[in-house]
């Protein structure tokens, strides 16, 4: 629980771009990803690297997509960090007095305690994760190249919307919520091995 300078700082700037809107931040990554005046690949070229059309090469487009999902992790960084500043320092001194290294401290202490916090993070990530890739493949790529980005929430609303295929985007949207709800619950019994499944 130590302070450091500029802390405060460090935590906004990580924590920034997880409140910025889906369209304004999918917008703000396909100027960075265009393939003649995005700072992406002018910095690419500046290093004799090799400057790709990232959103519109199928080998590309989702990686593409999963380097900007990157910078919105912040969130988790700062709620982790909250949870290892709530163990207490003395966990750590009876454990290292009774001969726990760096690794022993890390499987024995750490992770049993941060097992609460883990578990609301883990959740939260799949029911976000179920939908925050709508925007980006909306309209960065159309679902596209060649389907590459085509994400299931897309393809829900293409069916629905576009197709007026109402009854087979409700069997989608079923089929999802079922497939996140499966997750979830493998999540809660994996951390709750650790004994704090009663804590959430």
């Amino acid at each position: 629980s130590r302070r450091h300078r500029g802390a405060g700082l460090y935590r906004a700037a990580v924590y920034l771009p997880t409140i910025i809107p889906s369209p304004a931040y999918a917008l703000a990554w396909l100027w960075i990803f265009n393939p003649i005046y995005g700072p992406l690949n002018m910095l690419l070229g500046a290093l004799g690297l090799p400057t790709p059309a990232w959103l519109a090469d199928s080998s590309t487009a989702l990686p593409a997509i999963a380097l900007m999902s990157v910078f919105q992790l912040g969130e988790g960084l700062v709620v982790l960090l909250a949870g290892l500043q709530e163990i207490p320092r003395e966990q750590y001194d009876a454990a290292a007095i009774d001969g726990a290294g760096g690794l022993a401290l890390l499987r024995s202490v750490t992770l049993p305690l941060l097992a609460p916090w883990l578990l609301l993070l883990t959740i939260r990530d799949i029911i976000v994760s179920a939908q925050s890739t709508f925007a980006p493949a909306l309209l960065m790529t159309g679902g596209g190249p060649y389907y590459a980005t085509l994400f299931v929430p897309l393809l829900m609303y293409e069916t629905a919307f576009d197709r007026f295929r109402f009854g087979e985007g409700a069997a989608m949207m079923l089929l999802l919520f079922l497939g996140v709800g499966l997750l979830i619950w493998l999540a809660h019994a994996a951390l709750g091995g650790w004994g704090y499944d009663d804590e959430v």
